[in-house]
């Protein structure tokens, strides 16, 4: 059994109290809607300091409209340069829309696609993968078949907790993965414990905290960039595990993630 541990690229304004929900986004953001925080700069220093420390592989799901940033797009691929062969990077979308909180849209579904992988094969290039992860967790049944077509062979957007079950639009998660299942997805469903959410925001809010970090102490082993392979593999023993780029700028930006000791 090994992990994929995987980062996400959410800034302050892509949150969904700011942006892309019908009921959550009710705070208008205050900062520039096109250019990183500041927070957002020291996290992804974080990030880059946290990958000097180890050799493992990490996959790194990128909104692209992080890409028309112009001070963003070379500090990116600085990244992927220094890292190599062991950052992959999947889509997290262009925005960060809650797409099956808005009700059934295919044809705008599938135009984000298209556009996030156009600016994906620009900056990327060979790192890329077809690999999707609805952004916020919100996927419902009717996006497999946009993702299928648009040549995804892997999603990674189900956390399969009861708590969380309503970001499904009502269909629930095993419905969902059935869905990418029979399209030819392989879904690659994040981490719990004990039935409850064990990642990103879980990582940091009480009580889910305190499960959610012992969890993480005793997660198999990262993959190497060399195993990368197995993530698209079915019956592979795979744990998805990601946190946020945000993350990475917490306590004055020497956050790192919580993983057992001999893994670090």
């Amino acid at each position: 059994m090994k992990t994929w541990f995987t980062v996400d690229t959410d800034d302050l304004r892509h949150l969904p109290v700011h942006q892309g929900h019908p009921t959550r986004s009710k705070k208008p953001f205050t900062g520039s809607p096109e250019r990183m925080s500041e927070r957002f700069q020291q996290g992804w220093t974080g990030f880059h300091r946290w990958m000097a420390t180890h050799d493992h592989a990490v996959t790194v799901f990128l909104i692209t409209d992080l890409l028309e940033d112009p001070a963003f797009s070379p500090m990116f691929r600085e990244t992927l340069r220094t890292y190599g062969r062991r950052i992959t990077v999947g889509c997290h979308g262009h925005t960060h829309r809650s797409w099956s909180a808005w009700g059934e849209d295919r044809a705008g579904f599938e135009a984000m696609l298209v556009r996030s992988e156009a600016h994906l094969a620009l900056c990327a290039e060979h790192h890329v993968r077809p690999w999707f992860r609805a952004p916020a967790g919100y996927v419902a049944c009717w996006m497999a078949e946009g993702l299928a077509k648009h040549g995804f062979t892997v999603d990674s957007s189900v956390n399969p907790s009861w708590v969380v079950r309503s970001k499904t639009n009502g269909e629930g998660w095993d419905s969902v993965t059935a869905a990418m299942e029979r399209v030819g997805l392989v879904e690659r469903p994040w981490f719990t414990s004990w039935g409850m959410p064990a990642n990103g925001p879980a990582l940091f809010r009480f009580p889910l905290s305190v499960v959610a970090r012992r969890a993480w102490r005793r997660l198999p082993p990262p993959l190497k960039a060399e195993e990368m392979d197995l993530v698209t593999q079915p019956d592979a023993d795979v744990v998805t595990a990601y946190v946020h780029v945000l993350d990475f700028a917490r306590n004055n930006g020497t956050w790192t993630p919580p993983l057992p000791r001999h893994h670090r």
